[in-house]
């Protein structure tokens, strides 16, 4: 699964093979969590309330970018880095 950015303990992933409809994967320790991009619904998984807001804030900074990496994702191309939350 690429890893597309990493803050505070948080991976952010999507893989090439992915299902619809648009999301990524987080990882927080042995937590994970699959978030849809259209509105930050978490779709399966549970993340705990602090590293989830920290992901939903990530994520509604880079959206545009997210919604890149998961065309690219579904045409197997190589994923782009996103800046992590500082």
């Amino acid at each position: 699964m690429p890893e597309i950015s990493r803050f505070f303990g948080i991976i952010i992933a999507m893989f090439h093979s992915e299902h619809y409809p648009p999301h990524f994967h987080a990882r927080y320790g042995e937590y994970k969590a699959s978030i849809r991009i259209a509105d930050f619904a978490v779709l399966e998984g549970y993340l705990p309330p602090r590293a989830l807001g920290l992901v939903m804030e990530w994520a509604d900074l880079h959206k545009v970018e997210l919604l890149k990496d998961w065309e690219l994702a579904m045409e197997k191309k190589p994923l782009f880095p996103i800046e992590p939350l500082k």
